[in-house]
C-alpha cells in the first residue's frame, strides 16, 4: 500500500535503543520518511549506538536528555523495565512517545507511562504491529458486524529458543508478557471488552488463556515463544450463528505494517490526535495480564 502524499514537516524522533528490534525496525522505518526523520540515537551502550545511528546518519546522542534536546518525538525500543524508567521523563518534556508493548515489566510501572502520558498531555502511540496491516484492520471490520459466541487463537513461535531475541526479560516473563498484548489485543477488539480471564500452563513454555467477555462469548488463546516452528504462528478464528471469520498472518507481509505505522505516528504528533493504539490501551492491556499472573 503506497504511502500517502506527505506535506508537512518530517517529524524529528530521537530513538532510545540500540538492540536487534531497534536496528530492524525502529531505525530503519523512522529513517525511512517521509513523514519522519531520524534525528537521534541513544542507548547505554554507546558502540551498539553509533552502529544503528551510522547508517542514516542520525546523531549520537551521549545521554538521553541530549536525545530529548534534539527530537519532537521518542520512539522506545528497550527491555519494558527501561521504557518504564525512561518514558515518564520524556512525556513530562512534552514529547510524543512511540511505545512498545508491554508498557513496563509490571501492572505498576505500566501505570505510571500511562498516567504520565495522561498527565502531560502527549501524544502516545503503542507499536503493537499487525494493527497497522490492511488484513488485520480488515478482520476487525468484519468482527464487528458478526455475532460471535465464541474464539480460538494463537500466537506461537520458537524466538525463546535461542538466538537475539532470546533477552533476558522473555526468557524470565515468557509469552503472556511479550506475545500477550497482541493476542489479548486482538481478541478484545474483535469479540469485544474481556470481563474475566483465568490461565493455566506456564508463560515460559506453553500458557492457555480463557477469556470471558462482556458479551457473553469465551474465548481461547494458546501462547509459547519456545516451540520449534518454521515460522511466527498467529492465528484467530471466531465462531457463530454465521460463517466462521478466519484471521491468519501466515501469508501477511509484515513490511506493509511499517509505512501505515510511521504514517499514523507522524500525523498524530503533527495535529494532537492519537488514534490508534495508544498508552491507555496499554495499561488496558497490562491489566488484563496481571490478572493472569
Amino acid at each position: 500500500m503506497p504511502p500517502s502524499p506527505w506535506t508537512r514537516r518530517p517529524v524529528d524522533v530521537g530513538l532510545v535503543g540500540a538492540g536487534p528490534w531497534a536496528r530492524a525496525m525502529h531505525a530503519r522505518v523512522l529513517a525511512a520518511g517521509p513523514e519522519t526523520r531520524l534525528a537521534a540515537v541513544w542507548a547505554r551502550r554507546a558502540e551498539a549506538a553509533h552502529e544503528t545511528a551510522a547508517p542514516y546518519g542520525a546523531h549520537v546522542a551521549s545521554g538521553f536528555e541530549e536525545l530529548l534536546d534534539r527530537c519532537e518525538a521518542v520512539a522506545f525500543a528497550v527491555p519494558p523495565a527501561v521504557q518504564a524508567e525512561l518514558a515518564p521523563l520524556a512525556a513530562r518534556r512534552g514529547k510524543a512517545l512511540l511505545l512498545e508493548k508491554p508498557l513496563g515489566p509490571d501492572l505498576d510501572a505500566a501505570r505510571r507511562v500511562a498516567d504520565a502520558v495522561a498527565e502531560a498531555g502527549v501524544v502516545s502511540q503503542l507499536v503493537l504491529t499487525k494493527r497497522y496491516h490492511p488484513v488485520t484492520r480488515a478482520f476487525l471490520a468484519a468482527a464487528r458486524d458478526a455475532e460471535v459466541s465464541g474464539a480460538r487463537s494463537c500466537y506461537l513461535h520458537g524466538a525463546f529458543l535461542g538466538g537475539e531475541f532470546a533477552t533476558g526479560w522473555r526468557l524470565e516473563q515468557g509469552a503472556l508478557l511479550d506475545l500477550g498484548p497482541h493476542l489479548l489485543d486482538l481478541l478484545d477488539a474483535a469479540v469485544g471488552p474481556v470481563k474475566a480471564i483465568r490461565g493455566t500452563g506456564d508463560s515460559r513454555t506453553w500458557l492457555e488463556l480463557t477469556c470471558e467477555h462482556e458479551n457473553g462469548a469465551v474465548s481461547q488463546a494458546s501462547l509459547s515463544g519456545a516451540v520449534n516452528v518454521p515460522r511466527a504462528v498467529t492465528r484467530v478464528e471466531l465462531f457463530g450463528a454465521g460463517a466462521p471469520l478466519v484471521y491468519d498472518t501466515a501469508e501477511i507481509d509484515h513490511e506493509e505494517c511499517w509505512p501505515v505505522l510511521r504514517r499514523e505516528f507522524a500525523t498524530a504528533v503533527r495535529t494532537g490526535v492519537a488514534t490508534a493504539p495508544d498508552a491507555a490501551r496499554g495499561l488496558y492491556l497490562q491489566e488484563l495480564i496481571a490478572r493472569v499472573a
